[in-house]
């Protein structure tokens, strides 16, 4: 499997954090939050399918809110495969880390 990308590892991640409740508006929010940067929907949703298509996200509408006008909510949650390509990229994060001598770390 191919390594995930960083955008990708903090996609994952995020869906994972936010488990049921992750949908595009709350991802976007906890990514601002986490990365202190501001992500474009654009960029997001591109993303997002990506990972779907990659089979590393399923995606699902939910019922209608119930209010008037009320629309559906794209939901995401992280695969098996989606799950294994974090901890592959969390191993080789933390091998990487560990050949660094501790005075040359910042």
């Amino acid at each position: 499997m191919k390594l995930l990308s960083r955008t990708e590892e903090f996609i994952l991640l995020t869906v994972l954090y936010l488990k049921d409740d992750a949908y595009s508006v709350l991802i976007r929010k906890r990514l601002k939050d986490v990365t202190g940067k501001t992500w474009s929907f654009g960029a997001l949703f591109i993303s997002l399918e990506q990972l779907v298509k990659k089979g590393l996200l399923t995606s699902s509408l939910t019922d209608p809110l119930p209010e008037r006008g009320g629309r559906s909510k794209r939901i995401y949650g992280v695969t098996l495969l989606g799950q294994k390509a974090l901890e592959e990229i969390k191993k080789m994060e933390r091998k990487m880390w560990e050949a660094v001598p501790e005075t040359n770390r910042g």
